[in-house]
């Protein structure tokens, strides 16, 4: 019933949006003489903030077509090389690559946004490297007969991809995946397996939330599994291909998401307005062009993000070593080839400072050497991964990691 109701409230608000987006055209055409009053803009400029936040949003395109390399312009490809019900695996390479440049997986968060939330991520990385991406899919669109999908499901997925990419890879895991790709990394190692990764960075995850739990960390420890179960999982309606299926829907994650910081966004879309007033169409634009994508969820299968409150969360079972995986304890005394860089934000209001740091001293067969940790100064959540400081301070400390670890590994070769 949650569902359904929310899909014919979304109905209304589209055709809503669909009026006051040709209001708002009308009252700025300059064909009518309301729009030289002083009245005119203010009302327009309103009917626009109020089509752009209740518009429908499916999900967006990477569109990355060119990359910037040593004042050199080169035309990107993007690929499907891989294609899995629950998520297929996209590849950016571009021409300036040499032939034994870096593979890099990263490893998107399934946390409600697209993997497009990582569009910068892959936009600096591709630079130097070929980059790998996990597009997960969205829940409702996967049909009941490609079965459940849990958070062995998604460690099985992390190995399918490594496996594809071939040895020699690195991996970068932003965020709630920290976690089951530092799982197949032990696992990965404990096996021998000659796809295990050359480094695995982590960026934001909660590795062990026992270390300055946030906001997150204590709604999930203040509520019984069963809560969980019972308030935020819905069932597929009957319009799309995932009918049936159990989920946490893209639209209650996305009113988490606002919740979190409700005055933020409201301020942000008062200065939209503003600035739609004054007729600062770029700046306006840039407030669109952020809303667009953090706007734009997907549902997550039940099983998943039931499993992942539990064991992350609750549990903390992967730093207790108590965390099992298809019958196998996760040991990550294990990861003994594997190079470790934890990325944290000093402002980080998500994954709190010491969370994914805790990763390092978990590794406890892994050298000191193989081991670093950076805290980005002044950086919040997605600031970690995105923007100016992101481009500027951090990819550069992940690209020599990656560089430092890769030629090791071509001498080795050699």
């Amino acid at each position: 019933m949650l569902y359904t109701a929310y899909e014919m409230q979304r109905s209304w608000l589209n055709a809503a949006s669909t009026w006051a987006s040709v209001g708002a055209e009308l009252l700025s055409n300059p064909a009518l003489p309301f729009g030289y009053s002083g009245l005119g803009p203010v009302m327009a400029s309103a009917l626009e903030v109020f089509a752009h936040a209740s518009a429908p949003y499916g999900k967006p395109a990477f569109d990355i077509e060119t990359v910037t390399v040593d004042g050199r312009v080169h035309p990107v490809t993007e690929a499907i090389v891989m294609h899995r019900p629950f998520g297929n695996l996209l590849r950016f390479t571009h021409p300036g690559l040499p032939a034994d440049a870096p593979r890099l997986l990263i490893v998107a968060p399934m946390s409600g946004h697209f993997a497009t939330l990582l569009r910068g991520t892959v936009a600096r990385m591709i630079e130097r490297c070929e980059v790998y991406i996990t597009d997960w899919a969205d829940a409702k669109m996967v049909p009941l007969e490609a079965g459940r999908f849990d958070l062995d499901d998604y460690i099985d997925y992390v190995v399918s991809y490594l496996e594809h990419i071939g040895p020699g890879a690195h991996m970068l895991a932003v965020c709630q995946p920290s976690v089951p790709a530092l799982a197949a990394t032990a696992l990965m190692n404990a096996q021998k397996h000659p796809a295990r990764p050359l480094s695995l960075t982590m960026m934001g995850g909660p590795v062990d939330t026992r270390e300055a739990p946030t906001s997150v960390n204590d709604m999930a420890m203040q509520r019984p599994i069963e809560w969980f179960r019972h308030t935020v999982i819905a069932t597929v309606p009957l319009q799309y291909p995932g009918a049936g299926r159990r989920v946490y829907p893209g639209f209650l994650q996305l009113a988490g998401f606002m919740s979190m910081n409700l005055g933020n966004h409201m301020l942000s879309h008062y200065h939209m307005f503003k600035h739609l007033v004054a007729g600062a169409d770029e700046d306006a634009e840039a407030t669109k062009a952020f809303y667009d994508e953090y706007r734009a969820v997907c549902d997550m299968d039940a099983d998943y993000y039931l499993q992942t409150v539990q064991e992350v969360f609750q549990r903390q079972s992967l730093a207790k070593g108590e965390f099992m995986h298809r019958g196998t304890r996760i040991d990550l005394g294990a990861i003994r080839d594997t190079a470790l860089l934890a990325v944290e934000g000093e402002r980080d209001d998500i994954s709190g400072i010491g969370q994914t740091k805790a990763a390092l001293k978990l590794a406890t067969g892994l050298a000191e050497a193989r081991k670093k940790y950076l805290l980005a100064p002044d950086v919040g959540h997605y600031g970690i991964f995105n923007g100016s400081k992101w481009r500027d301070h951090i990819a550069p400390v992940l690209e020599d990691w990656i560089q430092r670890h890769d030629k090791a590994r071509l001498k080795a070769a050699a």
